[in-house]
């Protein structure tokens, strides 16, 4: 089943609490193992341990369901281009299949896997590229988002090149572009989800296609319900319902399949702290 999708339909009149828990963190910024700095890619597992980047902090952390800190699984060595190291890392997913973290290491222009148990150190899997964020299909096959090049690239295992599943034609809002895409949703279908900062809108591309088809925003940046204002993290339910956080308006917002406005599911109470608030959720 998709990597950061619902393993169930959610009803399309599906309401959630408005008063949400903190997982990891929130006892200020800093680098302390109950701390995050300006966390941004974010992996749940089964059993609800959470795998969270924390760009600045040069590592990846790691916090199991209930627990007051966390612990470092990848990176943690300062900011550098060693094996041990990472540098601003931005996303992170587990792949189970060889029980390893897979991470974006962006100032590195790397991709990295690392083990999850114990690894005191990562290898580099793809070279060169400008890697914002990740996914992966049930194939094993990997979607590198590059944000520099404004395209999303899919590695077969053991690939290095991979190929252009979305985007590739430069940066702009024509429907075969992407304009500084950041967070990428793969269903299915092989269908890409990717959402874009600087296009203020989500796109479709399916398999094979040469262009994509808005199904979230598209109309300009905004806070009226058929914008949207820098949007970051997307998923999509086995309904096509698309589910993205909107950092400018500070809220989760849900697109139903084929409609022309979303609405707020989470959020939107302004930027802060309080348990119904986002600050820039990514």
């Amino acid at each position: 089943h998709p990597l950061r999708g619902s393993s169930i339909d959610i009803h399309p009149n599906a309401r959630w609490q408005q008063n949400g828990i903190t997982v990891a963190g929130g006892n200020g910024q800093g680098n302390g193992i109950n701390q995050l700095l300006s966390p941004y890619g974010l992996y749940v597992d089964d059993d609800q341990t959470v795998y969270v980047a924390d760009p600045p902090n040069h590592r990846i952390m790691e916090w199991k369901w209930g627990a007051t800190s966390g612990q470092v699984v990848a990176g943690g060595n300062g900011e550098g281009s060693g094996t041990h190291q990472l540098n601003n890392p931005y996303d992170v997913i587990v792949n189970k299949e060889t029980d390893s973290l897979i991470i974006c290491d962006s100032a590195n222009k790397r991709v990295v896997r690392w083990p999850r148990r114990n690894g005191t150190s990562g290898e580099t899997i793809i070279s060169n590229s400008d890697c914002w964020s990740l996914t992966m299909d049930e194939n094993e096959y990997l979607y590198v988002v590059n944000s520099e090049k404004d395209e999303v690239r899919r590695y077969r295992r053991g690939e290095s090149q991979g190929i252009v599943v979305a985007g590739g034609n430069g940066f702009g809002d024509d429907l075969n572009q992407l304009s500084f895409p950041q967070y990428v949703f793969v269903d299915r279908d092989h269908s890409v989800y990717v959402s874009e900062w600087r296009g203020h809108r989500v796109m479709k591309w399916m398999e094979g296609a040469k262009q994509g088809i808005v199904v979230a925003g598209g109309q300009g940046q905004g806070n009226d319900l058929t914008q949207l204002s820098y949007p970051q993290g997307v998923v999509v339910d086995q309904l096509g319902t698309v589910y993205v956080a909107d950092r400018g308006s500070g809220s989760i917002k849900r697109w139903p399949k084929g409609a022309t406005q979303g609405s707020v599911i989470v959020g939107g109470n302004g930027s802060g702290e309080q348990s119904n608030q986002l600050s820039l959720p990514t």
